[in-house]
């Protein structure tokens, strides 16, 4: 069986018990519930728990059908399934989570399967776009498609039209929207890493770029997504198959259209600022 017949059914059921959570979970007041610190570092909502725990369900369920393999996921951290893992499955249960608090639309579920350690070992990515309603996936080695339609990383050849810009808190920002002045046209922050690295793969950013350090759970799934619609793609000054999956890693990601414009997000983004 393929990687994508193995996991994109489980992903697809992941969406839709997501979605009733969702509908379930309407107001501002109701989605700012926290629960404790997540394994990744930041404050945990309970929507984030619960739609965690939509993924584990279905995790659980495919380890009972005879599967091993490691679960890596913002909240609870590295889980092993079964005592001979054979891959990985990094999990960003919402990524946008202040996105989906605020009621916001743009915020997804981003997924990931790896056959190894490192970013270069995904083989199959994707992320769920709960605003637009759109599924981006990807298969290393066989290209990226957007709701079954295969996906190529072409914009209208305008130069550098549009620009998404993440982890966007404003101290950290400034300095970058100075180095893109005169170098882009517009810049867009969509407040989701695996959302914005997905539109660079629908050519619908010329690039994007990270102020801060992201996690692999925010761009594991994407940056498959990205390479293999033929973006061009960078964590920091890091060899893909040197980028872990780990969930204490921490790398500024940058992605374009093409390797000149890469070259335009890498100098924007500048030395790393100071927290």
């Amino acid at each position: 069986m393929s990687v994508e017949a193995e996991w994109l059914p489980l992903c697809r059921r992941v969406v839709e018990a997501q979605r009733e959570l969702f509908a379930a979970t309407r107001g501002i007041t109701e989605r700012t519930a926290y629960e404790g610190r997540g394994e990744g570092g930041d404050m945990a909502l309970a929507i984030d728990r619960r739609c965690e725990d939509v993924v584990f369900a279905e995790l659980g369920n495919l380890h009972s059908e005879g599967h091993d393999f490691v679960a890596v996921s913002e909240e609870r951290g590295e889980v092993a399934f079964g005592e001979s893992p054979s891959a990985r499955v990094v999990i960003d249960p919402i990524d946008g989570s202040m996105n989906a608090r605020r009621t916001i639309p743009s915020h997804c579920v981003s997924i990931a399967i790896a056959s190894g350690p490192s970013m270069a070992d995904v083989e199959f990515g994707y992320v769920y776009d709960f605003g637009a309603s759109e599924e981006f996936r990807a298969v290393r080695g066989a290209g990226a498609r957007l709701n079954d339609e295969p996906l190529r990383a072409q914009g209208p050849g305008h130069g550098i039209e549009v620009v998404g810009l993440e982890s966007a808190e404003p101290g950290a920002i400034l300095p970058v929207v100075e180095r893109l002045r005169g170098k882009a046209f517009r810049v867009r922050s969509v407040g989701a890493i695996a959302i914005t690295l997905s539109y660079v793969a629908a050519g619908r950013f010329d690039g994007m770029l990270t102020a801060w350090r992201c996690r692999s759970v925010d761009a594991a799934g994407g940056q498959l997504i990205a390479r293999e619609a033929g973006a061009a793609l960078e964590f920091e000054n890091l060899e893909l198959d040197d980028t872990p999956l780990s969930l204490d890693a921490r790398y500024r990601v940058a992605a374009a259209l093409d390797r000149e414009t890469l070259a335009v997000m890498r100098e924007a983004q500048g030395p790393e600022p100071a927290r």
